[in-house]
């Protein structure tokens, strides 16, 4: 029985694993979408090569870089001869591309509100011209991401749920056995907490073999999954391993815990009568 529980235990904690790499997952796409959002700000046609250095220095220092790239007249001009076929300069006789900049932003930057703050601050440096950007993919991206967020989060609440009801369940089947063993202590003069404590180590113990098995499956298959198959489910950093394994050992720990401890309070409570009639 006891490694028929821990094994139960041990499947369902791989649902809790399993939804924690989703949520990563999801969290790590959401942030790869919005840093890879770009804005463009073009500076002036009169603009030198001071101006360039100062606006380095600017981007360089402002907490919202995430990176930049630096486009001088000559390749913008060049970009447009390879996209469009034409050269501007055989009938206007200068070149009319301004000098400009790719700037892509930290995620916590990149939505609405902030890219307009960005906007704002950066068309007031004397030498911009002007800050270019999607407005309205931005705004269908906010409102996009939020709705996948939501909704990600609220199937992993219900994992959670499910996931806690299946180890209670277990658990008290585990307890139902002994319950004339519970009603036996009570007789001879054990304490509530007495009776209890076998119970809770014993899940307590199961639940934590079980979190670590889960755990090292779960790795393994992420890497297998990398190495051998080239899917990338969620960036194999130690932050998310690490994260991924205090949530399973957690659930392991916190859930059997509870379970085992209002399983037996239910028969440390029950009369012997009561006993034969479940």
């Amino acid at each position: 029985m006891y490694l028929t529980t821990t094994l139960s235990i041990m499947l369902v904690l791989l649902l809790v694993g399993l939804e924690t790499i989703v949520v990563l997952g999801a969290h790590h796409l959401v942030s790869r979408v919005r840093e890879n959002f770009t804005v463009t700000v073009v500076m002036k046609a009169d603009a030198d090569s001071l101006a360039v250095s100062r606006l380095n220095k600017v981007l360089e220092a402002v907490p919202y870089t995430r990176s930049y790239n630096y486009i001088s007249k000559q390749d913008a001009l060049l970009e447009h001869i390879d996209a469009l076929g034409e050269d501007p300069t055989r009938f206007l006789g200068y070149n009319p591309l301004p000098d400009s900049y790719e700037l892509q932003l930290r995620e916590q930057y990149a939505n609405a509100d902030s890219i307009a703050v960005v906007k704002q601050q950066l068309e007031q440096l004397p030498y911009v011209d002007d800050v270019l950007y999607e407005e309205d993919v931005v705004l269908a991206l906010d409102h996009q991401l939020g709705s996948i967020s939501v909704a990600l989060l609220s199937v992993a609440l219900l994992l959670l749920i499910v996931a806690w009801a299946l180890i209670v369940n277990t658990i008290r089947l585990q307890v139902y056995a002994k319950r004339f063993l519970i009603n036996t202590m009570r007789l001879v003069g054990a304490t509530s907490w007495v009776i209890r404590a076998p119970f809770v180590r014993r899940s307590v113990l199961m639940g934590l073999e079980a979190a670590v098995a889960a755990t090292a499956v779960l790795f393994a298959m992420l890497y297998y999954a990398k190495w051998r198959m080239g899917i990338v489910v969620v960036p194999l950093t130690w932050s998310n391993l690490a994260i991924i394994a205090a949530v399973i050992l957690v659930s392991g720990i916190v859930i059997t815990f509870f379970a085992s401890l209002f399983a037996t309070g239910r028969y440390v409570r029950m009369k012997i009568d009561k006993m034969y009639e479940i």
